[in-house]
């Protein structure tokens, strides 16, 4: 039997919320972070985001700098009690319920964000997805820098990443013959036209046009 690929968007996607705005929050209501200099930021990134209209390197270095101010040890159990208290309340039934559908179907399943690897990798686990492609912030002896390594998987930057995370597995897109694409955003709109099976999931205007024009499915795991 041949593998299906199963790809998904996390936020607002698998997630009833953004992972990416709400550590900004959390790391505000811990303390960590000046809420005049940065809530004001955080909201016009986001607002920016969904217009499309993101600059992403702007966005990664204001993101990332604080993950370079502590030490990874002390990062890591903060992000556990991040989990517990912002994430997984927004981890809906729906949307594990359809990761399990596709794992019971033995299909190669991975989560493909433009949020930060280190932010999302326990999201991912803890829905039970093995493989994770998220934007990679720089480490030098073992210690983040607030730089990124590598190039964004941000819009286009999906499908590079994707192709090259492929290609190490001696594979290409082309070689499965369904391959899907949940997401909720038309920044993931490169990556969706390549798949056989895009759908979008508790969409943006924009994307919600886009698949109803292209007669894509239009679902809720929320």
């Amino acid at each position: 039997m041949t593998q299906h690929l199963a790809l998904f968007d996390l936020d607002n996607t698998l997630l009833a919320g953004d992972s990416d705005y709400n550590w900004s929050l959390f790391l505000i209501s811990e303390g960590l972070l000046d809420e005049k200099t940065h809530h004001d930021r955080n909201e016009q990134f986001y607002q920016d985001y969904k217009n499309g209209c993101l600059d992403i390197f702007a966005f990664l270095k204001f993101q990332l700098q604080p993950l370079s101010q502590h030490p990874k040890a002390f990062l890591d159990d903060l992000h556990i009690k991040y989990m517990e208290k912002v994430i997984r309340p927004m981890m809906t039934d729906k949307a594990q319920a359809l990761v399990n559908q596709h794992k019971a179907n033995g299909d190669l399943c991975m989560v493909i964000t433009a949020t930060n690897s280190f932010v999302t990798k326990p999201i991912a686990t803890a829905y039970g997805i093995e493989h994770l492609i998220g934007t990679d912030p720089e480490m030098i002896d073992g210690q983040f820098t607030g730089n990124v390594s590598g190039e964004p998987s941000f819009q286009q930057g999906k499908v590079t990443r994707l192709n090259a995370w492929l290609a190490e597995r001696g594979q290409k897109l082309e070689d499965f013959a369904v391959s899907y694409f949940y997401s909720d955003s038309h920044n993931d709109l490169p990556l969706m036209k390549l798949v056989t099976n895009p759908v979008a999931v508790d969409a943006d205007p924009q994307l919600s046009e886009h698949a109803k024009n292209n007669g894509w499915p239009l679902i809720s795991l929320r």
